[in-house]
């Protein structure tokens, strides 16, 4: 497939590329996320500028979005575990079970239409900004996590979840974990062991069920693009240590807040999309 776009426009591209990448990799670090929340929106927006097809452009940006979170989750996990935050007992407890949720995942987005895709985002987005502008830390509903098997079907749900929106599990798995008594920060370190989990792989069973589909870009991997990924990663993967250096030192409510109005417009714009 040929990108039919002039230079300028291909320049914005890259430019806005390298910019939701420094942004995404930034969050990583800071909130335990994997990006997702701001690369399918970037992504989507850039695919359709370079005229992808519509019936594979939803897919394209969850593929290549969860390839971009690999390398940058498993920077922003290596910088909290040098720190001595996260606790690898929840992460053995519930990444057996975040991994079979990848797998339901993947199959479910096999069978899905784009349109589908982008229904479970806007509500899902939508969902989490109320969570990010409302919600408060000393919310709790216990201090031990659940029992069998109620951990384990959490678990399978943020893994289905996650890869259907392509994002890291953070955004589920650090709200789940404050309200089982963890402190913020040590969720937020653990939450980024859980983004490797779920990106790798996530994006690898995109690349799965892509495999031969009809008007794919040039230098695709199934819905993974490799041009997309090559511009991003440098950039996610540079820019999370500083978010993991941010993290320890100061409040993150401003940033929650921010990123909460933010998810909300993307929402919009998806609803904007469906329903127009």
């Amino acid at each position: 497939m040929e990108l039919a776009v002039t230079p300028a426009e291909l320049a914005a591209v890259v430019v806005a590329l390298i910019a939701a990448g420094i942004v995404a990799g930034f969050l990583a670090g800071l909130l335990g996320i994997g990006g997702g929340g701001v690369l399918v929106p970037v992504l989507y927006e850039v695919f359709g500028v370079l005229h992808v097809d519509p019936s594979i452009q939803m897919h394209l940006t969850l593929g290549t979005t969860l390839a971009i979170i690999a390398p940058t989750a498993l920077r922003s996990f290596a910088g909290h575990r040098a720190k001595d935050s996260v606790d690898t007992q929840v992460l053995l407890r519930m990444g057996p079970w975040i991994v079979a949720g990848v797998v339901a995942g993947i199959l479910i987005a096999n069978v899905s239409s784009g349109t589908t895709l982008k229904w479970v985002w806007a509500i899902a987005a939508s969902l989490f900004a109320l969570k990010l502008a409302l919600g408060r830390e000393d919310w709790t509903l216990g201090d031990r996590l659940p029992c069998r098997p109620w951990l384990e079907v959490v678990s399978s749900s943020i893994g289905c979840l996650s890869t259907l929106m392509s994002i890291g599990g953070a955004t589920f798995v650090v709200p789940f974990l404050t309200l089982y008594g963890r402190p913020v920060l040590r969720a937020v370190a653990t939450a980024s062991g859980i983004g490797p989990m779920i990106a790798i792989p996530g994006a690898l069973g995109y690349i799965w069920v892509g495999w031969g589909a009809e008007n794919l870009p040039l230098f695709s991997l199934g819905y993974v693009s490799l041009i997309g990924a090559a511009i991003i990663i440098p950039a996610s993967v540079f820019a999370a240590p500083f978010g993991v250096r941010v993290a320890h030192s100061i409040p993150r409510r401003r940033l929650e807040l921010a990123f909460s109005v933010f998810l909300a417009s993307v929402a919009v714009r998806f609803f904007v999309d469906l329903l127009g």
